[in-house]
């Protein structure tokens, strides 16, 4: 959930005020961590740290591993980290996770994705397989009206025995 540049500036004061984080987060259904956050980006920032970003931060292969090296070597935490850059803790996390099952820069590249859509039918050069895949998309027909017939005759059997009349759909 998204909260106003107002709502959170409340929640950080009441922190800050002396309100326990635990309890407070308790209440309102919030995650003590982006709380914490959100107290640090405040001091670091003021008000204006708490102002939601339209777009955020894109970091290249390099600085992404940059970033994961100086979290696994130094003793820093993923919220100093992400105060340090600009970016979340769960982004970093991923990042770790990623530079960890892959150990190179290229871990990071996202897999491509496989369209969904069917490939398209190249078009059969003879006769014969033209026939070929005629007769391969005929049997599929016929498998798949066997089914039907299977599971409407199962339909049938199952409302007779229950004195039901069947169903016309």
């Amino acid at each position: 959930m998204k909260y106003s540049k107002e709502e959170k500036l409340r929640i950080v004061l009441d922190v800050l005020g002396g309100r326990g984080l635990k309890p407070l987060c308790r209440e309102l259904h919030l995650d003590r961590h982006e709380v914490r956050y959100w107290v640090n980006l405040y001091r670091l920032y003021g008000e204006d740290g708490l102002q939601e970003s339209s777009k955020s931060p894109s970091f290249s292969d390099e600085e992404k591993e940059k970033i994961v090296l100086e979290y696994l070597r130094e003793d820093v935490t993923l919220l100093e980290l992400s105060l340090r850059h600009g970016c979340r803790r769960n982004r970093i996390r991923s990042w770790v996770k990623k530079y960890r099952a892959g150990g190179l820069v290229n871990s990071f590249k996202s897999t491509p994705q496989t369209p969904m859509a069917r490939p398209k039918k190249k078009e059969p050069q003879t006769e014969l397989e033209r026939l070929q895949e005629e007769n391969l998309r005929l049997r599929a027909e016929n498998a798949l009206l066997k089914k039907v017939k299977a599971l409407v005759e199962q339909h049938r059997l199952q409302s007779q025995r229950g004195g039901h009349k069947p169903s016309t759909n």
